[in-house]
């Protein structure tokens, strides 16, 4: 009886010994007891919350000062002189330090008066920056600014104010994008050579030409940004032959966003060339001033205020969809 005793203990401390403990338990198993705890992971202990990205805003300060090295250190830009090509090296690099891919196509401009100033023929470029990995074939908007002057004119509001403020709107399409791909070109040879348009506008009338086929059909609007820092309303212009829906679509802009802005009518800037060949057009600008093709276009002329409320309306209508053609 002893013996049979002795055994049934052995036997229950074997039993004992071979039950798992409850610290372990396989892997992936859980347990019902109400005192056991699970530790966060790692990922769940630190995560927080990021805050909401801001929104990218037009900085009038920054274009000024762009104003002041255009029109200020580097000065009269006649397209076919050394020092436009200068400016339009600046302008080139501006746009490659935002991840833009630039090229410089280059065209002849024949000898002419500019504005009284007897000129000689040469050659000018524009400066074109598209997005990277940009599909010409895709519906796009494409926005310019003529970075040339007359020879006798600094142009800081004729045109360091629409290259500036292109430059600007370039930054923000960088960080945020709009509402469709946006091409930005600083034309060159904008000023004219003499009368008519056979001797104004040769930049953008050798881009309108040398537009690839598929990108001539992709192509829904073109805005003009030409003298866009002097006053307290922003001129939005459009030519006699463009259906004017761009135009009231910056308008309707303009009126939700709370920037004063009139309509007008003008052939006399980049929009003009793509008016021509059948594209819907915007021009920001054309309030007239004292220092208009003078040695006093100079960068007091400009007002940071009116370059900010250009840019401001500019952007929220790049911010907008894509319009059909």
């Amino acid at each position: 009886m002893r013996g049979s005793y002795l055994l049934g203990v052995v036997a229950g401390l074997a039993l004992v010994g071979c039950t798992p403990e409850p610290s372990a338990r396989p892997e992936g198993s859980t347990s019902s007891s109400p005192t056991a705890t699970v530790a966060a992971s790692p990922t769940e202990s630190t995560k927080t919350t990021a805050p909401a990205p801001q929104p990218v805003r037009f900085d009038a300060a920054r274009a000024t000062a762009d104003v002041r090295h255009l029109a200020g250190r580097i000065g009269p830009r006649l397209a076919t002189a050394p020092v436009y090509d200068r400016a339009a090296r600046w302008v080139a690099g501006r746009l490659r330090s935002l991840g833009y891919d630039v090229s410089r196509p280059s065209f002849p401009v024949p000898a002419g008066d500019s504005w009284g100033a007897p000129v000689a023929a040469g050659r000018s470029s524009n400066v074109v920056a598209e997005p990277a990995g940009f599909d010409p074939s895709r519906p796009h908007r494409l926005v310019g600014a003529h970075l040339d002057t007359v020879a006798v004119a600094p142009g800081a509001e004729d045109n360091a104010s629409g290259v500036a403020v292109l430059l600007e709107l370039a930054r923000l399409a960088a960080r945020e994008e709009p509402g469709a791909p946006t091409v930005f070109v600083a034309f060159g040879a904008e000023e004219p050579r003499g009368p008519g348009d056979a001797l104004h506008h040769f930049g953008s009338t050798r881009y309108v030409r040398t537009m690839p086929r598929a990108q001539r059909r992709a192509l829904v609007a073109m805005a003009s940004l030409d003298r866009v820092g002097v006053g307290r309303t922003v001129p939005v212009c459009t030519g006699p032959l463009s259906a004017d829906r761009v135009q009231r679509a910056v308008l309707r802009t303009a009126r939700r966003i709370g920037v004063p802005a009139a309509p007008c009518e003008n052939t006399a800037s980049d929009h003009w060339s793509f008016e021509k060949a059948g594209y819907p057009v915007v021009r920001f600008g054309s309030t007239p001033y004292a220092g208009y093709h003078s040695a006093g276009d100079v960068p007091a002329v400009v007002s940071t205020a009116q370059l900010g409320r250009t840019g401001r309306l500019a952007w929220a209508w790049l911010r907008t969809g894509t319009p059909a053609r």
